[in-house]
């Protein structure tokens, strides 16, 4: 077990082909939002460059382009932390997410071609499984994909742009609740292609409005007793 918390070998080498300092910061936002690295956990420089392969410079460069993005809290005389999203902040990045997913299965409805509609399928087949067998890495990357998907049918770039600006947040506030939510989601993915099959852009517009107020709900609800 590192230091850190992180399970050994969860933190591969980073080849040194490519921009280092951009590798760099893409590893720590990846092991943040995958919560391998917990809110609130402390950050050491010298450990994280060790387990990266890399020298301690382009950690820190990583550190305050993470601090300044919210990713990272920077307290002097103490070092780095992986920032407590507060229930506020969460509130309102997840009610944003559900203007933009609503309108994406909305457009969908109208755009969604055969093979799109297949894609989609097979995703939730994926995720079921994943479900299943209480994958929830899996689980978490199947259901951003599916998100991402139905972005891509509904076939407008400017809120393709928008979501991808907070689908990594997204994924971080998902990946605690991904467990509760279990093969409930799926089901509820499952309810959306079908409308999406049926051209219904009202019903799809409707059941993508609950299923990410589940997902918010859940989110604010997961320490209750």
């Amino acid at each position: 077990m590192l230091p850190t918390g992180l399970p050994q070998g969860s933190v591969p080498r980073l080849e040194r082909p490519g921009p280092l300092r951009e590798r760099v910061y893409e590893a720590l936002l990846e092991l943040i939002t995958t919560r391998a690295l917990q809110p609130g956990q402390h950050l050491v420089e010298s450990e994280l460059a060790g387990h990266l392969g890399v020298s301690r410079q382009p950690v820190r460069e990583a550190l305050q382009r993470l601090n300044t993005e919210g990713w990272v809290d920077l307290r002097p005389a103490q070092g780095a932390f992986v920032h407590e999203p507060t229930e506020e902040e969460a509130d309102q990045l997840l009610t944003v997410r559900t203007l933009l997913e609503a309108e994406a299965a909305r457009l969908a409805a109208l755009n969604a071609g055969e093979a799109g509609i297949t894609a989609l399928q097979r995703i939730v087949e994926e995720g079921r499984i994943a479900a299943a067998e209480n994958d929830i890495t899996r689980a978490v990357a199947l259901n951003a994909a599916f998100h991402a998907k139905i972005m891509e049918l509904a076939g407008n770039a400017v809120l393709a742009e928008l979501a991808a600006q907070v689908d990594r947040r997204v994924r971080w506030y998902y990946t605690p609740v991904a467990r509760l939510r279990g093969g409930t989601s799926w089901e509820e993915h499952q309810e959306m292609i079908l409308a999406i099959v049926d051209r219904d852009a009202r019903r799809a517009t409707r059941l993508m409005r609950e299923h990410t107020e589940h997902t918010r709900q859940s989110y604010l609800e997961r320490d209750a007793s």
